[in-house]
């Protein structure tokens, strides 16, 4: 008989380990665990030898930092050689941050990290954390996908790909530009994931901390004042959600606010405001003044992954040059190259 794999389980906070109050849901130490320890399939003979760690203070997805990122990062790399694969409970609101934080801080990942959670509570009757759960650790033991990856609704997505489209539906996850990687239903179905066998080496990490970045969704009628007080305060960089294929509107205001900034070495970042598809800045007049002035293409990143790659890439001793042209580099699965 095969010996068992081991699956180490980073448990953060979220709603899968809440329990019920007179006030509502509320995070409640070891709660998690007991519960699992009261649910047999969990122990079946199929399943793999997991061991949980619950963190102190256990932390709401909305209080979550790069600090938090790094400390997360830190924790697997010192449990990387003793376990087969890794889980992370996780909230669901700021779930595609995290993951795409991780996928760039983990350098040399050869073992699946798998990000999961739910939207109804283990202990619940109808709740989705059951289904998760074990199916997230049934996949990290058999097959195993060796990036950082969320599980969820029988679904496993290519973690820095991927968003949050529903705020309480068991479908919370969508991503618009990468297929999924396995889908969990009879069989598990490989689609877009390439099995691999995990592999004992040493893992590296890199360092995030948090750096000072904005995000501006343009609307008809913005004021240019809001924009240009924005650059003008400490800012790193900026992510521009635009129209359609990376557009905005043709004011001259606007471009000779970006292009001083931009002059000025903060990075701005196009990024659409459509949830499908790739910026694309010479396809019209307006996209291409964009890029003119400076502005760098966001191709087809999800805005969690900008944003995770903004803090990571500001985060190493890099010039404005090296990091301007990482941003448009796949570093880890996070954009398409056009061919």
């Amino acid at each position: 008989m095969a010996e068992k794999k081991r699956i180490y389980i980073a448990y953060t906070g979220g709603t899968i380990g809440m329990k019920p109050s007179k006030n509502g849901f509320i995070p409640v130490a070891g709660y998690l665990s007991e519960t699992i320890k009261n649910m047999p399939e969990f122990y079946h003979q199929d399943m793999p030898e997991f061991e949980i760690h619950e963190y102190e203070p256990l932390i709401d997805s909305a209080d979550i930092s790069p600090q938090a990122w790094q400390v997360l990062a830190t924790d697997i790399q010192q449990k990387y050689q003793e376990f087969d694969g890794f889980i992370i409970l996780h909230g669901t609101d700021t779930m595609p941050y995290t993951a795409s934080a991780l996928s760039f801080i983990f350098e040399s990942l050869s073992k699946p990290v798998i990000i999961t959670g739910s939207q109804i509570p283990l202990s619940q009757l109808r709740s989705d954390a059951r289904a998760n759960l074990l199916n997230s650790l049934y996949i990290a033991a058999h097959h195993p996908i060796n990036e950082v990856c969320i599980f969820f609704n029988n679904q496993l997505f290519r973690g820095n790909r991927t968003t949050k489209q529903h705020a309480d539906g068991f479908s919370a996850f969508v991503s618009p530009n990468y297929p999924v990687l396995l889908e969990a239903g009879i069989e598990i179905k490989n689609v877009a994931g390439k099995k691999q066998k995990t592999v004992n080496t040493r893992l590296t990490i890199g360092s995030i901390e948090k750096q000072s970045i904005a995000i501006l969704h343009l609307f008809p009628g913005l004021d240019w004042q809001v924009l240009d007080n924005l650059l003008k305060s400490p800012l790193q960089a900026l992510v521009l959600l635009t129209y359609g294929v990376g557009n905005a509107q043709q004011d001259p205001q606007l471009l000779s606010t970006l292009k001083e900034a931009s002059d000025r070495g903060i990075l701005i970042v196009n990024c659409s405001q459509c949830l499908k598809g790739s910026v694309n800045m010479e396809g019209y007049a307006t996209g291409h003044a964009l890029s003119e002035v400076g502005v760098i293409s966001g191709l087809d990143m999800t805005t969690e992954s900008v944003i995770a790659k903004l803090h990571y890439l500001l985060s190493q001793d890099l010039s404005y040059k090296v990091v301007k042209e990482l941003l448009t580099t796949d570093l880890r699965g996070e954009l398409t190259i056009a061919v």
